[in-house]
């Protein structure tokens, strides 16, 4: 049997990868291994997981994920800050999907020790 690799684009498989942090079973590293797992989310359609890793600052109040979007890759364009001996870091990343991409980059600080997603900017 062939194991699929992580949607995030990782070579584990979803469950040893992003899985595990979806489930609860562990936290999210880095500002990265979060920004990962919240591409994952929303490949899966987990908008629960997106809203308990967004920061309570600027999280909205409910999240309506498109049923019919086809998220196709994802691609880290650069890093900064957001290790383990950091406060806040960001990540320019492109997500594709069927039809286009998204190119942001998103901000992200601890919040009770876990990585959360504060916002993002889309560069020109």
């Amino acid at each position: 049997m062939t194991r699929r690799s992580c949607p995030c684009g990782l070579p584990q498989p979803y469950e040893a990868c992003c899985g595990r942090y979806h489930s609860g079973a562990a936290a999210a590293p880095t500002a990265e291994a979060l920004m990962r797992s919240r591409y994952c989310a929303f490949v899966k359609g987990d908008a629960g997981y997106l809203l308990r890793t967004w920061h309570p600052r600027t999280r909205p109040g409910t999240l309506e994920l498109d049923p019919g979007m086809r998220w196709t890759g994802l691609e880290i364009l650069g890093t900064g800050g957001g290790s383990a001996f950091h406060s806040a870091g960001t990540v320019e990343f492109r997500a594709s999907y069927r039809g286009g991409s998204l190119h942001e980059r998103s901000s992200f600080e601890r919040a009770d020790g876990a990585w959360v997603y504060v916002d993002g900017e889309f560069p020109a």
